[in-house]
């Protein structure tokens, strides 16, 4: 009986289920005949015929995944070589599949396009976008994104709120291998220049452990409070990530090469940092760790239904032939479109240079692409101190 097989690989997200969803529903109303299969723990449940039916699915339980966080089939950070791809591909041959959606990130696009060039069978190959990263290319924002976004802001406006009642410095590390995205939208809901974040760091500028410290001193003297986002990539003036750098070569990789980065090493040390410049003050740093990424109290709407979307938009394609779905934005509107796999897979989409007000700010425009995104923010009470 032919099949559609669908797998969910990298770090999951608030909203990944939705897309899993989608793509069942999609792939039942096309053609009620297919079987459609789920691989556990991504490719790898391919290689050891590790399936789960969901054809079946009930409409309740299908609701109840959709609307859970986190990778429902499991996920894999395996990176396949050629043997790999071939065992990968005997796998979908025996199953007659006639397509393989692979929700994630761009390792995960980059494996679909391996698999798409070594296969001399009908089965198409489609990526359906995710990641909390927002650093997919050709997509104006990805799903995932506003649902750890929204977190991140949550965070920022009441860590503001602590801050103002009890003044000192406050760092949060934020997860962002390569791209500043998340930890800029803590800058989304700033409605006043006093408002935190002050200072926002990101793996696209340069930064400097001398620099950061004066200005977390300018900001300190001038507010009386100084709250940081800093994202767990940020990179020294050579480009080396400064988690790298202080684990003295002590440091992971998974199996695309990503460095393993300890965000509560690197906390640890900016912690150390501010004790010995500012040894007075209340300083505290921590690590939002794998918090943000799928945290049950925090799913957006807006995100969920756009990943339901483009889970359904990846098995309509899916149909007539291989891709990568990305989030388009008009101006005014969102919506799914399909572009070539090589346009996604293993590139890196990084924060534009107008969203940057010099090396420690968003400016206007970055502000507003992130307030487009975020809800609304939540109506407090401005405190009287």
């Amino acid at each position: 009986m032919p099949s559609i097989v669908i797998a969910q690989g990298g770090g999951p997200t608030a909203v990944i289920n939705q897309t899993l969803a989608g793509a069942i529903v999609a792939a039942r109303r096309h053609d009620p005949s297919l079987r459609i299969l789920g691989a556990r723990h991504g490719v790898r449940g391919l290689t050891r015929g590790d399936l789960v039916d969901l054809t079946a699915l009930s409409e309740t339980d299908l609701e109840r995944l959709a609307r859970t966080p986190n990778s429902g089939l499991g996920s894999t950070r395996d990176k396949p070589d050629p043997a790999y791809c071939q065992t990968i591909l005997q796998s979908l041959e025996k199953l007659d599949a006639r397509g393989f959606i692979y929700i994630g990130g761009n390792d995960t696009a980059g494996t679909l396009d391996l698999l798409r060039q070594q296969s001399t069978g009908s089965c198409s190959f489609v990526h359906a976008p995710k990641t909390i990263d927002n650093d997919l290319m050709e997509n104006d924002h990805v799903p995932g994104f506003i649902s750890a976004a929204a977190f991140v802001a949550n965070a920022f406006v009441s860590m503001d709120l602590d801050f103002r009642a009890m003044p000192g410095i406050y760092v949060a590390i934020v997860m962002g291998r390569h791209a500043g995205f998340l930890s800029a939208a803590a800058a989304g809901w700033q409605q006043a220049p006093e408002d935190a974040p002050h200072l926002i760091y990101t793996p696209e500028k340069a930064f400097s452990v001398e620099q950061f410290l004066n200005d977390v001193d300018a900001v300190y003297t001038r507010v009386g409070r100084c709250i940081v986002s800093m994202s767990e990539g940020v990179q020294d003036e050579t480009g080396r990530p400064l988690a790298e750098a202080l684990a003295a070569g002590a440091v992971e990789r998974d199996a695309h090469g990503n460095v393993q980065l300890t965000g509560g090493d690197l906390g640890i040390e900016i912690q150390k940092a501010l004790k010995q410049r500012f040894p007075k003050a209340r300083a505290r740093v921590d690590t939002l760790g794998y918090l943000p990424r799928g945290y049950l109290g925090v799913i957006d709407e807006t995100d969920a239904k756009e990943a339901f979307e483009a889970g359904a938009f990846a098995a309509q394609s899916a149909f007539t032939g291989s891709g990568s779905v990305v989030l388009h934005h008009d101006g005014k509107h969102t919506s799914p479109r399909i572009v070539s796999l090589d346009q996604v897979a293993g590139r890196t989409r990084h924060m534009p240079d107008s969203f940057f007000a010099g090396s420690s700010a968003i400016s206007e425009e970055g502000r507003a692409y992130f307030r487009r995104l975020l809800p609304p923010r939540p109506d407090i009470f401005t405190p009287f101190v």
